[in-house]
């Protein structure tokens, strides 16, 4: 292992290379090490042409920040990921195809990684039949530069898989905490190991080289072997970052509730209970599908809120939240925080989260949806713009139930809510439940032939998968979504089923959404068992 200076980096990477970054959501950025490439590049013109694979691509929706240091016409030519919503200018240049794009779903694309670093051809699983990732359907080609397909169906004992192929890596920018002077790495103020080890074995299966930013250097000996993530005979150079350029995530420059060196009281956390609004009514309805002892994901956006009601209801400990990045237990940060986790009781690596979420681990999932077509389909990885799905498609598919949050309409929605009731005071311009989405990032047709229970909860009503057709019914028109719930002072004709883009059954037993959902005080609700 060579320590070097973040100038020298740029030298190592040849035009035209393949590399890979490590990165979650906002967390876990080689910032000093990317920023030295730009800088390179913009001075010489070198290195150019680059492939970069991420498993996300890190930022914190400030154009020029985080990985959008890559977005300078010439430095990419492609890009592969799962998640780009983070990094405006790559994700225009993605939208506009400037650069072509391989969209993956995360749990494909970090197991693909493990997969690689062992020599294998690639991947298999069945994570993402039906989706956009199914060759079938657009094959995980985000615009039409990109000419390949992510994978290819396979029959396996008269069951479809998705393979992914291997690729080559070339070199590895990853980021640890501590180094000593052989080159082992530990990440005691990281938030996630997330897939060092994994992009670390790739690039070196391959014959390329691993580079690594950390902040602080010991002499050889010092470090725990069993803190150790990353071993040295897998680091070729390190580069000690100043502080400023090794935030913990974009939001914080270090915060010790993420290292769980220490405690941290939730209840203290979120004491206050959050102003009445459309997404705190949807994440308490959210909660009421949760059972005691459930092991549970949330989901970015209004399933965060979800977290909060159960701190503020009382019933947290009764449930065990999880994140994709690798943390089980405790209670998941949000915003430009996610990826960090309070009180987790086990870290892991999140190939073998994303190998336990794809084997049924999780109870329950709740997920936003920003469009919900009549088969049961939801999208949030395309709307006029690129995303991606993130881990969105493993949990939603491996979830043994999925619950899906989001307002019935968009645009302008106003509402008043309190006394136990719910007033659309204005309704928003733009429907979510349409004829058909954007891009099928959930298959509602696959659920349906898994028999998974699906429920879809907005601010005014509940919907749910019906379980007495087949999906054959289904594609012949039978409506496959029956409206169960409505909310008090909601009207269902006019509020309701004229505001989805399709046709819905009404459940004979139509209830009232509990009122208790709609009042400025905590609903004093209790987990059933």
């Amino acid at each position: 292992m060579k320590i070097i200076e973040q100038h020298e980096v740029a030298g190592l990477i040849k035009d035209g290379a393949n590399v890979a970054a490590s990165g979650f959501a906002t967390s876990i950025l080689a910032d000093h090490i990317i920023r030295g490439i730009e800088k390179s590049f913009l001075e010489t013109g070198h290195p150019r042409d680059l492939e970069l694979t991420t498993i996300s691509c890190i930022g914190d929706k400030t154009p020029g920040e985080g990985m959008d240091r890559f977005a300078h016409r010439g430095l990419l030519r492609g890009l592969r990921t799962s998640h780009i919503n983070m990094c405006p200018l790559l994700q225009k240049a993605v939208t506009d195809g400037d650069i072509y794009c391989h969209i993956y779903t995360f749990g494909a694309l970090v197991q693909l990684m493990r997969d690689m670093g062992s020599g294998k051809p690639g991947t298999i699983t069945d994570v993402g039949i039906g989706t956009f990732i199914d060759p079938r359907l657009e094959g995980g080609r985000a615009n039409r530069k990109t000419k390949e397909d992510v994978a290819e169906v396979m029959d396996i004992g008269g069951s479809e898989y998705l393979f992914f192929p291997s690729f080559g890596l070339d070199v590895a920018i990853l980021r640890g905490t501590t180094m000593d002077m052989k080159g082992n790495v530990t990440m005691e103020d990281e938030v996630t190991y997330m897939d060092i080890l994994e992009v670390a074995q790739a690039v070196k299966r391959n014959g390329g080289i691993v580079i690594v930013q950390v902040k602080n250097l010991v002499a050889a000996g010092e470090l725990d072997p069993r803190s150790v993530q990353l071993p040295g005979i897998m680091v070729d150079y390190a580069v000690v970052a100043p502080a400023r350029h090794h935030m913990q995530t974009m939001a914080s420059p270090m915060n010790e509730d993420f290292t769980q060196r220490k405690h941290v009281l939730l209840v203290d956390l979120l004491a206050k209970v959050a102003p009445m609004s459309e997404r705190l009514a949807i994440a308490r309805r959210a909660a009421m599908e949760l059972r005691k002892g459930d092991t549970i994901n949330l989901g970015m956006g209004v399933p965060e809120w979800v977290g909060d009601v159960a701190v503020q209801e009382g019933f947290f400990e009764e449930l065990t939240m999880t994140l994709e990045c690798g943390h089980i237990g405790g209670l998941p940060a949000s915003g430009l925080n996610f990826g960090g986790c309070y009180n987790p009781e086990y870290v892991t690596h999140c190939s073998r989260q994303l190998d336990w979420y794809d084997g049924g681990g999780l109870d329950v999932g709740i997920l936003s949806a920003a469009e919900v077509d009549r088969f049961g389909n939801t999208n949030v990885s395309k709307f006029g713009k690129i995303v991606g799905p993130g881990g969105y498609i493993n949990i939603a598919t491996g979830a043994k139930k999925m619950v899906f949050c989001g307002t019935l309409t968009t645009g302008g929605l106003k509402v008043g809510i309190g006394d136990g009731r719910l007033k659309i005071l204005k309704e928003g311009s733009k429907k979510k439940y349409v004829s058909d989405v954007c891009q099928v990032t959930y298959s509602g047709l696959q659920a349906l032939r898994r028999r998974r229970p699906v429920t879809y909860i907005t601010e005014r009503c509940v919907l749910e998968m019906r379980r007495d057709v087949t999906p054959e019914d289904v594609l012949a028109g039978e409506p496959l979504l029956e409206l169960t719930e409505v909310a008090p002072g909601i009207d269902v004709k006019t509020q309701v089923l004229d505001q989805i883009g399709f046709e819905v059954k009404v459940s004979p037993q139509l209830k009232k959404m509990d009122p208790r959902i709609f009042t400025d005080e905590p609903m004093g609700y209790e987990l059933p068992l």
